[in-house]
């Protein structure tokens, strides 16, 4: 079977750029969005640039030209959008809404994958003020979705390990601490750290497989599902220290919410839900949902150990 001609919208993101890199390795078509709206924001165009080096196509359209955006959809048979929804870089979750009328407009879209790559939104219906927005406009977006037929396949990456693993799980900090570890509650509770270029691997693989067709699939790989605890330890093994662990209780937690501002208080709330409801692993991948890899055992995914690695001295 052909392999599909893939559109990455968001390209130069975090993940995005990752989505890039693993659609040329897997001898897909690749096109990347370029949107006039980068300006003069020189990194962005120059990652463009060498993607063009790296065999991928650019194609020029505006969230704000409807038009363009449903003639670059025409030149691919999938859409992956990787914009980001985070409060601490830039939320652009609900401009997806235009892409998807564009894709409807279009109609030769085999599969859209629109911009998850973290917890299920499906299972978070009950999620607190003020992180549960995530979660309300992911949601949204695919009610958009699904009214219009669109094909899809959902990915659940849970935790990146650059945001997540590196820092042990530690807030307002990407390096590992040094003396003390701040523990959530006991610490028992079970975590999926995943490497965002494995992300990328896992996400491509599924794009052609008929398996995915309208589904989530979770990114669960059984030795990266730890506990915080057991993340420490890996890391105490590999440093040959150990740390201090500071235990947090829940309700000291949660209080910590006030005075932060608005994209702190929403890292907060879904710390709360990872770390101590277990959202993560706290429900089994129902009938309509795949694990991947289960699905693609061949891939070779980072294991945690080997991931802190890159943090040493």
């Amino acid at each position: 079977m052909a392999k599909s001609k893939v559109l990455v919208v968001g390209g130069t993101g975090y993940i995005g750029k990752r989505i890039v890199k693993a659609s040329l390795a897997q001898g897909h078509t690749t096109y990347v969005l370029q949107r006039p709206e980068i300006g003069l924001d020189i990194d962005k165009l120059q990652m463009l640039l060498s993607f063009k080096e790296q065999g991928a196509r650019l194609v020029e359209a505006s969230f704000s030209d409807h038009r363009s955006l449903v003639e670059a959809v025409k030149q691919v048979d999938v859409v992956i959008c990787t914009m980001s929804g985070v409060h601490f870089r830039s939320h652009n979750i609900l401009l997806q809404l235009k892409l998807v009328d564009a894709i409807k407009e279009a109609g030769n879209i085999k599969r859209f994958l629109p911009s998850e790559f973290g917890m299920d939104p499906a299972i978070m219906g009950h999620a607190i003020e003020p992180g549960r927005v995530t979660f309300d406009e992911k949601m949204e977006v695919r009610k958009a979705i699904e009214e219009a037929h669109i094909p899809y396949t959902y990915i659940s990456a849970n935790c990146f390990a650059g945001y997540f693993a590196g820092n042990l799980s530690q807030l307002g900090t990407l390096v590992p601490p040094k003396d003390k570890v701040c523990v959530y509650g006991h610490g028992n509770v079970k975590v999926v750290y995943m490497d965002e270029d494995d992300v990328a691997t896992y996400t491509i693989k599924s794009i052609d497989d008929p398996r995915t067709l309208n589904k989530t699939v979770y990114l669960r790989p059984q030795e990266n599902i730890l506990t915080q605890r057991e993340l420490i330890a890996k890391w105490e093994k590999l440093k040959g220290t150990d740390l201090e662990k500071i235990s947090i209780s829940e309700q000291d937690f949660l209080s910590s919410m006030k005075g932060m501002d608005y994209a702190g208080q929403v890292g907060v709330g879904h710390f709360y839900h990872i770390f101590y409801e277990g959202c993560l692993t706290n429900f089994e991948i129902g009938e309509n949902a795949e694990e991947a890899s289960k699905l693609y055992p061949e891939v070779r995914y980072t294991r945690m150990d080997e991931y802190l690695k890159r943090y040493l001295n």
